[in-house]
């Protein structure tokens, strides 16, 4: 495996994010060389709002035990073109999301992000307390591909466009695509309102540590999402 030094993760500020990324890591496991035309990632590929980007190497491994498909976590990012993007984490796609936050990204530096094989975004909590559960916290660091994009703050309540997408998508377990704006103003300012839906094996590591990683929809290897949440000691 690389040095550290060479990682993409190398220039992160707190080394427990690094830590827990080291520990998805299967010693004598490789990545398969073949690519699934049924990723749900590829779907992207379809759209002109992505550019292609350069490959990075698949420096870290994912679990592969058989995933619960039925207990999987839904997971939705979405926002205008023109806007930054937000995370929406649901236990069922049918109830309110457990944990909201915007994004100090805008979709088309995400949906250049999006292009290569791997996408894996970071949050860290430099909360010092363990009195609220890890998905209580309200700042944090957002990493994207081991480099830092700025903070964020965990809603407290839904805005108006992220009900609406909450709400349009109800029916929805996975996919890709353009969702109608709530209103043409916004339309016309900010562009298309555009999402990623998909299921997820969420991972708890301990109190201060959770991980969550896409499930294609074929379980075949491909393009891989992933989301970190790290609590800093």
């Amino acid at each position: 495996m690389p040095s550290v030094h060479s990682s993409p993760f190398y220039h992160m500020e707190n080394s427990a994010i690094l830590n827990f990324l080291r520990h998805s890591h299967t010693p004598g496991q490789k990545r398969s060389s073949k690519s699934s035309s049924g990723g749900l990632l590829k779907m992207f590929k379809l759209f002109p709002m992505l550019t292609s980007g350069c490959k990075m190497v698949a420096l870290l491994g994912r679990p592969r035990k058989p995933l619960l498909k039925d207990n999987a976590t839904t997971g939705t990012i979405f926002g205008y073109r023109k806007g930054r993007v937000s995370l929406a984490i649901q236990e069922d796609p049918h109830c309110m999301p457990l944990f909201v936050i915007e994004l100090p990204m805008h979709s088309s530096v995400f949906h250049k992000e999006m292009a290569s094989d791997i996408v894996r975004i970071a949050l860290e909590s430099e909360t010092k307390t363990n009195k609220k559960k890890l998905l209580e916290e309200f700042v944090w660091a957002v990493y994207c591909n081991g480099r830092k994009v700025g903070y964020s703050i965990r809603r407290k309540q839904m805005s108006e466009d992220e009900l609406h997408v909450m709400q349009t998508l109800r029916g929805v377990s996975m996919g890709a695509g353009v969702l109608p704006s709530p209103s043409e103003k916004e339309y016309a300012s900010d562009g298309e309102l555009t999402y990623i839906r998909a299921r997820f094996e969420r991972v708890v590591g301990s109190k201060d540590s959770e991980a969550l990683y896409m499930i294609n929809p074929d379980g075949a290897a491909g393009p891989e999402l992933s989301i970190f949440i790290v609590r800093a000691h």
